[in-house]
């Protein structure tokens, strides 16, 4: 039987009598294997790709990154092209310097108004000229296009585009350097005034150019290991004092993955102050003529303050439902999706939450719902009800149409005296950030917004935005990492008491002003950072000092810290500093409103447009543009337009989009057909394709991780009971389970101890996860006044094999 005729019959079967979840993973089987390596793909339309490789090298200094990318171009064929690509950078790059070499000309490109760039770059082609044009999205500041303009047949070409980003301090305190390549298509909600993003893209492992990647790193402080989700050779130090590091990818790296680095410095939370001298040809006065103090600030809270976990709040979480989240949660296991690790998550989220707060839950796709109308009491009634729910959700909503839910939620009153705190999980897809964004800064009054960004190629500018306008804290979670120890991480900040009546002044020598430019800093977390720009004008002598003191209201105490700096520039800092500071001052003019509520109005945007052509620094209203005007011959022939594919996730077109069920069949069996057709004649062995097929249909179902299962049976107040499920998750028989019990202990305590003892024996390494739930069996146990709980630790230990000491638990 001929193989395409099989899988057909198959795929069509399963579009009538299977839901979507069940088709997308039939697809996603009949794709994989000997599929992807026989076609050849170039792009979706099997045309030649004028891009051969882009090289990447990072410089890091202390907590600023300069990136240098060199994409290499080649025309092959016989006819004028010209090039589109559509690719993510980070979302708070400062875009600030890009070059073309073609040949031996090099042509440095200018910042300019955006429609006067794109008409001078139409210009230029319509005349036989080669131009060049790199401009951000109108609709989210992480997603760039470049265009390659008359790049005569047989012609070479090198673009070099650089930018600065600051680095993001994760929780366990290593920086996270993200360099993105994954751009899975962006859904555009229904009704959305902003045209949709074009991308062309490709499964991750048809991409038809190289990547190359290099980091170089460097400190104040000693540099003691750098991770990554990619493989890495062996790190490399420069000096002794392990200072200066050097680090590339290792060979064979496959581009389908964004490349993340996590770099860990020995005392990392020291605060600083870097101070840079302003650009020589700049008039004093000016951003770029003026010295720029980059302050890094590290406030340490009280340790009475830090051993009290807040007892109330409002917890809503927001989750994706999308088609793309029933994806793998990560290559190396399938069976993990994105959606199933969420509902593990909520689980623990839900035990862990203190007795006497609030929360809800809410679902979206292209529509949404929530478990309850409005948030309600925590309660072993309505967690319960809760979690049974959340075990039926399923990523079977559609698109990713965020901005709805969250009107929906600031609609609804806060609850007095109990904070609202907002845990968003997305992977991300949206097209409409600038939007969202716009809304969560308008409600940032009412609430704390966490945000987390699951897995490869979720937007940086919407989970940083989300977290940065919403005054919370930003995850992303790509690679192995678990969902569960990085939600429990924010958890663990909303928890802390908030920061309330914050200002910042600053003592500088006589005649020496200061200009911020970052906005005012709205949260602080106990160990995070906070990065404030300033402009410092007028004159000083290099021996001068100034300080920047942060004050601020914390659990009805005043507290400050101040941080003493010297007035001397750093050496060898470029511009990177200054461009950063005009970078914040940017997007924050771009967050302003009209007077009419809507977009800045137009004096704001001329600020803004002045400024990124003053600081070199992109914009939304601002683009590159390079036009080689040395070239006197005029390119012959009509343009040829090329789009260079990014990669994707694997079958993302197919699950990423909302679609009907037989659509959803037909997308799959179109691209399962176009790489099968060529690979497999009708002698193909059908029996290893109908196993495929059933085991898709009927998916093994992964046994369920230890600890989750025993979480699961923690009742809301913190206790466990003692029944036949106790006993199967802590790998005993109920009458093993029984009869160790001392006779003057009650059975809820006798297992509750239990519980608490295979925690700490068994799982230190996830103690993150579980440390709060365990903190409520504890007060559970104390509010019992229960007796011989010295008797129940030692019963307990000798039963499960452990050696865990009283005082370990809490006691």
């Amino acid at each position: 039987m001929c193989v395409a005729r099989l899988h057909s019959t198959i795929l069509a079967v399963a579009s009538t009598y299977f839901d979507e979840r069940t088709a997308v993973k039939l697809s996603r089987t009949l794709n994989t294997g000997p599929v992807m390596n026989c076609c050849g793909l170039i792009t979706p339309d099997k045309e030649p790709v004028p891009l051969k490789s882009i090289d990447v090298e990072l410089e890091v200094r202390d907590h600023v990154a300069t990136v240098v990318s060199t994409l290499n171009y080649e025309n092959k064929e016989d006819k004028p092209l010209e090039a589109v690509f559509v690719f993510p950078l980070p979302g708070d790059a400062a875009v600030c310097h890009f070059i073309a070499k073609i040949g031996q000309t090099e042509i440095v490109a200018e910042v300019k108004e955006k429609q006067q760039a794109r008409e001078e770059y139409d210009d230029a082609l319509s005349s036989g000229q080669q131009a060049f044009l790199l401009e951000e999205s109108d609709q989210s500041p992480d997603i760039f296009s470049l265009s390659v303009g008359s790049l005569p047949p047989g012609e070479s070409a090198s673009i070099r585009l650089e930018y600065v980003t600051e680095l993001a301090v994760q929780a366990d305190d290593g920086l996270r350097f993200c360099l993105p390549a994954v751009l899975n298509p962006r859904y555009q909600p229904q009704g959305s005034e902003a045209a949709s993003v074009q991308v062309t893209s490709v499964p991750a492992s048809l991409v038809p150019y190289s990547l190359s990647f290099s980091a170089r790193v460097s400190s104040p402080h000693p540099i003691t290991k750098v991770e990554s989700s990619c493989s890495l050779d062996p790190l490399q130090y420069l000096n002794t004092e392990q200072t200066q590091a050097m680090v590339r990818l290792a060979a064979g790296h496959k581009f389908d993955r964004d490349v993340e680095l996590l770099i860990y410095y020995k005392d990392a939370h020291q605060p600083t102050a870097v101070v840079e001298a302003g650009q020589a040809s700049a008039k004093p006065g000016t951003l770029m003529g003026d010295p720029v103090v980059m302050v890094s600030l590290y406030p340490e809270f009280p340790k009475a303050v830090m051993s009290t976990v807040a007892s109330c709040g409002e917890f809503v979480f927001l989750l994706d439902r999308s088609g793309s989240m029933d994806c793998p949660s990560n290559n190396s296991k399938q069976e993990e999706t994105r959606i199933g690790n969420a509902r593990d998550t909520l689980l623990l989220l839900l035990k862990s939450l203190p007795m006497g707060c609030y929360f809800n839950i809410y679902s979206f796709g292209s529509t949404y719902e929530s478990i309850f109308p409005k948030s309600v009491e925590y309660s072993e009634t309505t967690m319960e009800e809760a979690l049974k729910k959340v075990e039926k959700m399923d990523a079977n909503l559609g698109g990713t149409e965020i901005l709805e839910p969250l009107k929906h939620i600031y609609s609804q009153s806060c609850i007095p005296n109990q904070p609202r705190q907002i845990f968003v999980f997305t992977d991300g897809e949206v097209g409409n950030t600038k939007e969202i964004l716009d809304l969560v800064k308008k409600n940032s009054g009412s609430h704390r917004c966490f945000s987390f960004g699951i897995g490869e190629g979720a937007s940086s500018a919407l989970i940083n935005g989300l977290a940065k306008e919403g005054g919370g804290h930003a995850q992303f979670i790509t690679g192995n990492d678990r969902m569960q120890t990085k939600v429990m991480q924010s958890l663990r900040f909303a928890l802390q008491p908030a920061v309330e009546n914050i200002s910042v002044t600053w003592d500088l020598p006589k005649g020496v002003s200061v200009t911020v430019l970052s906005p005012p800093i709205t949260t602080i977390f106990q160990g995070q950072r906070s990065l404030v720009y300033a402009q410092l004008t007028g004159q000083s002598s290099e021996a001068s000092e100034g300080s920047v003191t942060v004050k601020y209201s914390l659990a009805g105490h005043l507290s400050q810290n101040q941080l003493h700096f010297s007035l001397k520039p750093a050496e060898e800092t470029g511009l990177a500093v200054h461009r950063l500071g005009a970078r914040t001052l940017i997007r924050s003019l771009e967050m302003e409103k009209g007077e009419d509520g809507g977009k800045p109005d137009d004096e704001v945007k001329k600020t803004v447009v002045d400024l990124s052509v003053q600081s070199g620094v992109s914009s939304a209203y601002t683009a590159f543009i390079a036009v080689n005007k040395g070239n006197n011959e005029t390119i012959q022939g009509p343009l040829v337009r090329r789009n260079v594919p990014v990669p994707m996730m694997m079958m993302m077109r197919c699950c990423a989009m909302p679609a009907p069920r037989l659509n959803l069949a037909q997308c799959a069996f179109s691209s399962y057909q176009c790489a099968m057709s060529d690979e497999f004649d009708d002698e193909t062995d059908d029996e290893g394709i109908v196993e495929n097929y059933q085991a898709a249909v009927v998916p093994k179902q992964p046994r369920r991780d230890p600890l989750l299962q025993l979480v699961s049976l923690q009742k809301a107040s913190g206790c466990w009971l003692l029944d036949p499920a106790l006993a199967a998750a802590l790998g005993k028989t109920s009458e093993e389970v029984e009869k160790p019990k001392p006779a003057s202990v009650n059975k809820d305590v006798w297992a509750t101890v239990l519980a608490l003892i295979w925690l700490h024996g068994f799982n230190t390494d996830a103690k993150e996860e579980w440390e709060f739930l365990a903190m409520k069996a504890v007060s559970w146990l104390r509010a019992q006044n229960a007796p011989s709980v010295k008797e129940c630790v030692e019963a307990g230990n000798a039963l499960l094999g452990c050696t865990v000491q009283k005082d370990m638990l809490g006691f």
